[in-house]
């Protein structure tokens, strides 16, 4: 479904914590096109915060608010709300942004496909990822690979404190804790590249005390290309390993360290800005972060793409004005949350378990 005629498109933003104001608000900001409209929080400090970093958007107080004041609405709310919300608002006749992870089980997420096609409804899902710099780097090298036996991806981090909040200490029906968290990106990431998963092994430990979610977790996919994927994620790994090390045939990449993007949207800088990245341009890497190819004893420095998480706005005003694909499809993170389910039920049982086929 497509509005050609509007000129733009105001947008709703259900949820200011992390993912709807250091994420979505400003990429939405950014984009020539949209416009912030209103912002459903609760929260007074909040509230405050949309006013001042966002003037021109309305506070209110539910996200039902949002219908008549939106022609977009985006689900950046809590993960156990993604469902419910996205299929209010593709009820109301609203295309839907939903941050990662889609859905607790690929059964919704499916649902949540079906009812968008049915209405003939954009649903486009946040998985930013896809625009990370290393990322885009490593799609671009996999010529030069050859055939991939082993890909090695890691989002590691230091927190032996907790923060607290319902990732952590909230019970199963948050879909909370590492694996649906940063899972999220590395199994996308993984299917993006290496297609289909057969089979999924898993391991999920809690290992700091007040926790109730998993903080700690590793998962195997064998793809059904032949390529296996090695997937650490953890909030205590007081020593983290590689972003990618990825063995191929012809050739290795390794690249350490996460992509920049995240801290200066945090810092309040925005694509567009020509003083972001030290005007180096959005999404630039310093020369020394960069990954190495070749083989042992013989690599070279790559130069990092540039990372552009603006391209994902930028594709949901496409699919809306010209009816192009959304730019991360219902179906596309379906299958992600498809291998997730597999690797909670992996690592509750300690068995390697099917993935069964969409």
């Amino acid at each position: 479904m497509s509005f050609p005629d509007v000129a733009e498109y105001r947008v709703g933003l259900a949820g200011y914590g992390p993912a709807g104001s250091f994420f979505h608000a400003p990429l939405i900001a950014a984009t020539p096109g949209l416009r912030l409209s209103a912002v459903v929080t609760r929260d007074p400090a909040k509230a405050e915060r949309v006013r001042r970093e966002h003037p021109g958007a309305e506070v209110v107080a539910d996200a039902a608010d949002l219908w008549d004041r939106s022609d977009l609405v985006v689900v950046a709310s809590p993960n156990r709300t993604h469902v419910p919300l996205a299929t209010e608002a593709l009820k109301a006749g609203l295309p839907v942004v939903v941050d990662k992870p889609l859905a607790g089980t690929a059964a919704d997420a499916r649902e949540l496909a079906r009812l968008a096609r049915e209405r003939d409804l954009m649903l486009a899902v946040f998985h930013n990822r896809r625009w990370d710099g290393d990322f885009l780097t490593l799609r671009r090298l996999l010529p030069e690979l050859g055939t991939v036996h082993r890909f090695e991806s890691r989002f590691e981090r230091w927190r032996p404190v907790p923060k607290g909040g319902w990732r952590e200490t909230g019970g199963p029906g948050e879909v909370g804790g590492t694996l649906y968290d940063l899972g999220s990106h590395l199994v996308d990431q993984a299917l993006q590249l290496f297609g289909p998963v057969s089979h999924v092994y898993a391991e999920a430990d809690i290992r700091r005390a007040g926790v109730s979610n998993d903080d700690d977790a590793f998962v195997a996919l064998t793809h059904a290309s032949g390529t296996r994927s090695q997937l650490w994620m953890s909030a205590v790994a007081a020593r983290l390993g590689p972003r990618f090390r990825v063995l191929g045939s012809q050739a290795a990449y390794v690249k350490w360290g996460l992509d920049p993007q995240e801290d200066r949207l945090r810092a309040g800088e925005r694509p567009g800005d020509p003083h972001a990245f030290g005007g180096a341009g959005w999404g630039a890497e310093a020369p020394e972060r960069w990954g190495r190819l070749g083989t042992e004893g013989d690599d070279r420095p790559v130069p990092t793409e540039h990372g552009a998480y603006q391209r994902f706005y930028e594709g949901v005003l496409a699919s809306l004005r010209e009816g192009a694909p959304p730019p991360v499809t219902a179906d596309s993170a379906a299958a992600t949350v498809a291998v997730l389910e597999a690797a909670t039920l992996s690592a509750r049982t300690g068995q390697v378990v099917p993935v069964p086929e969409g």
